[in-house]
């Protein structure tokens, strides 16, 4: 953004009765983290849900909260996915030239590992928070290369076998479908695209890695230049295995064509995240538009599960009071699934009726 195993063969029946029941996963589909007996509970968590149907459930933490038991306790019972909000961006890890900060980043990682959940890794090259000594600084075309090579190689190379998926790069477009004028590509031209996804698949080969975008969710002149950049880069043999579309969203305002426009995405073989979801409104909130922000939820998991290549769901944040939305628009917020008290509110139920294929 702009910022349990199986292990007895009951347990695996079980899960055979869910997935069948729910019909939703891909045949021979294992889920990223089976639930193992969730389905026999009266009200499951976001991330037993999810299982279910073989897509995760992801969240955007920031590492500085994990300290509020409440807020610790929600992500890592209801998220099978981590998104490190800031941490992993690059004027947090290399803040000075050459010098590396992991400390957030490191944090982060670890309570993934210790609660059973994969991390998603954002982001690698993008044209904001970038630090100090890169943004105004003034490199030779070669230089500025070898400068992004050597930070995605170095980032991606320390969390090898950690992180599940990485946004490599980040933001690329202008509204009307044309690439942003960022240092990388002023200087570098289109390439540094290509450029930043094959120093990461060198540095793990295991990672899955995406392009991520916002306001593409729909048909349109972003997310036709996105899906053309996208053609351009397989035809290529560059190395990009899937797309995130962030989904920054307004109440009542999901696009219509969005099921449509993701699916034409993973026709091309890609693997395909709604990777920063959140749906604003006009504050203050009342009951009407909260019902409409449920109702719009619901869409958007739903929008996920009817594609097969969907694997999963990121919010970005889960309570209300950590969202960056009042900061950025104001008069607007009250765009998470918990309200300031981090009380589940009607999109928390009903974003779970969409995962849950109902």
């Amino acid at each position: 953004m702009k910022l349990l195993s199986l292990r007895s063969g009951v347990l695996v029946a079980s899960a055979a009765v869910a997935t069948l029941a729910f019909g939703l996963a891909a045949p021979g589909q294992a889920a990223e983290h089976p639930a193992g007996g969730a389905a026999a509970k009266a009200n499951p968590t976001l991330r037993e849900v999810a299982d279910r149907t073989g897509r995760f459930v992801g969240t955007a933490i920031n590492d500085g909260r994990l300290g509020d038991t409440t807020y610790a306790n929600i992500a890592k019972s209801e998220f099978s996915s981590v998104t490190a909000e800031n941490a992993m961006k690059w004027g947090s890890v290399e803040p000075n030239r050459g010098q590396f900060n992991w400390a957030a980043a490191d944090r982060l990682v670890s309570f993934a590992q210790s609660n059973n959940q994969k991390v998603y890794g954002h982001t690698l090259v993008w044209h904001s928070q970038m630090p100090n000594w890169l943004a105004n600084g003034s490199f030779s075309n070669s230089e500025l290369r070898t400068i992004m090579t050597n930070h995605v190689t170095t980032q991606v190379s320390r969390y090898k076998g950690k992180v599940q998926r990485w946004d490599v790069v980040n933001e690329a477009f202008n509204e009307d479908g044309t690439l942003r004028q960022s240092k990388f590509q002023q200087q570098l031209g289109e390439s540094y695209i290509a450029d930043a996804f094959r120093a990461a698949r060198a540095a793990d080969p295991g990672a899955k890695l995406f392009i991520n975008d916002y306001n593409t969710e729909g048909t349109g002149a972003k997310s036709n230049g996105l899906y053309n950049l996208v053609q351009r880069l397989k035809s290529q043999g560059v190395p990009i295995d899937g797309v995130g579309f962030q989904s920054h969203l307004i109440v009542n305002q999901v696009p219509s064509t969005m099921k449509a426009n993701l699916q034409r995405f993973a026709d091309l073989g890609l693997e395909i995240v709604v990777s920063e979801l959140d749906i604003r409104m006009a504050t203050p909130a009342d009951s009407t538009k909260l019902q409409q922000q449920a109702a719009n939820y619901k869409t958007v998991a739903q929008t996920c599960l009817a594609i097969s290549r969907c694997a999963g769901i990121t919010v970005w944040g889960f309570g209300d009071r950590d969202s960056w939305v009042p900061g950025t628009f104001p008069g607007q917020g009250a765009a998470n699934l918990y309200d300031d008290n981090y009380q589940p509110k009607p999109a928390y139920t009903a974003f779970r009726d969409g995962l849950a294929g109902s």
